[in-house]
């Protein structure tokens, strides 16, 4: 079968990551993966065989820019490896798809005009996830993209779990929890059940836990409830987000001397966090590595809520089976991993300390109650999945339009 190429394209807030798949088999076989990051200083790039062989290296000057600022050069680098073939396709993660989009599509302007209108459900997500759409659209006018979203894997989230307790209109115009990250849920649950032959344990909680954060409990592979509602700024404190928060915060801030909303949502999403309780800035590397009081006061708010929010997961699951850790913090900082599964030995998680200082798939003792994982999240892998799903369907609907 002839290769079908799709580029995976996931503009983030300060960076871009990026993969190339072969679709035509069963499953989406990775050839590159790129990652440009330092956006807001010296941009730098990265693309890695599957293997892990670095095959590019580039920076660029000094000076800020957006994620869609880059689309030309990795479209240009891409289709330079392609020996002669084509791309079936870009496939976009796109953080919000409201109530209506949830399964893959193309993004055709009617698509984009109702994803435009979720911008402020998502302010540092949304506008770069579509600026990167029209950017490829305006680069490559005959290429086809497809959107794949975010909030499409708590689809089916049960009705007590998606309540905002508003009074009318608001729920009707779509005021409602959504729940995030759901890409890289979706790719989790599958890589979980692929460790497990006999099956995924029933009741899971996953954490992905990077610069945004989020919990979500799954029981047989359905989610059930998640740390993030209505927007990415519930539930857990991230870098520079704050996580939940009093409403009465809220209106204290809008007082008579207070602030507008702009700057209400600056406040909330880009000087919250991590950053504000440190001082220092919400990397979680450089606050582990630091010995300033403020930074390890950080470190044990992140640590305190996700034990506790794991907890609440557990609540909702009836019990606990499995953790599962994930994304930049959950896979690469043992520290946080151990005192997180320090605060839920009640649980009955016994932390194997060396298979965790390694980053093991399983980081538990084998008598171990509630078992834990590392496991490496791949929302390009979704994304990809996403764009076949997408192409065939399309090219169903062209069918029977023709017949």
């Amino acid at each position: 079968m002839a290769a079908d190429l799709v580029l995976a394209l996931n503009a983030g807030s300060s960076t871009v990551k990026f993969a190339l798949f072969d679709v035509s088999g069963s499953e989406p076989a990775l050839r590159y993966r790129g990652l440009i990051d330092r956006l807001g200083s010296v941009p730098a790039m990265c693309v890695r065989t599957p293997e892990r062989n670095i095959v590019a290296e580039r920076r660029w000057p000094e000076g800020a820019r957006q994620p869609a600022d880059f689309a030309g050069e990795i479209l240009t680098w891409i289709e330079s490896r392609l020996g002669g073939a084509a791309l079936s396709a870009v496939a976009h993660r796109i953080a919000h798809g409201g109530s209506n989009l949830v399964d893959p599509v193309v993004l055709s302007a009617p698509v984009m005009e109702q994803l435009a209108a979720l911008e402020p459900l998502a302010p540092l997500h949304q506008p770069h996830n579509l600026a990167m759409v029209r950017r490829v659209q305006a680069l490559r006018p005959d290429l086809v993209n497809i959107g794949a979203f975010d909030t499409a894997f708590f689809r089916d989230l049960p009705p007590v779990a998606r309540c905002v307790p508003l009074p009318p209109p608001w729920p009707e115009r779509g005021v409602r929890r959504y729940g995030f990250h759901g890409l890289s849920y979706a790719y989790l649950q599958d890589r979980l059940r692929a460790l497990k032959p006999l099956g995924a344990p029933a009741r899971v909680v996953f954490a992905h836990l990077g610069s945004g954060a989020s919990l979500c409990a799954c029981r047989d592979g359905r989610p059930v409830e998640t740390t993030m509602g209505f927007s990415p700024l519930d539930g857990l404190v991230m870098s520079t987000r704050c996580g939940a928060i009093d409403p009465g915060v809220l209106l204290y801030l809008m007082g008579p001397d207070g602030l507008d909303r702009d700057r209400i949502e600056d406040l909330l999403y880009r000087r919250s966090g991590l950053a504000a309780v440190s001082g220092l800035g919400g990397d979680m590397r450089g606050l582990l590595d630091s010995d300033a009081p403020a930074s390890r006061a950080a470190v044990d708010l992140f640590v305190y809520r996700v034990a506790q929010e794991v907890g609440a997961m557990a609540a909702a699951l009836g019990g606990l089976d499995a953790l599962v850790f994930s994304a930049g913090i959950g896979e690469h900082a043992p520290e946080i991993r151990a005192r997180v599964c320090e605060r839920l030995a009640w649980f009955g998680i016994q932390l194997d300390p060396e298979a965790n200082a390694a980053s093991a798939e399983r980081i538990t003792l084998p008598r171990s109650a509630v078992s834990a994982w590392v496991i490496p999240t791949d929302e390009e892998h979704t994304l990809a999945l996403g764009a076949r799903q997408a192409i065939a369907n399309d090219l169903t609907c062209r069918k029977a339009d023709a017949a």
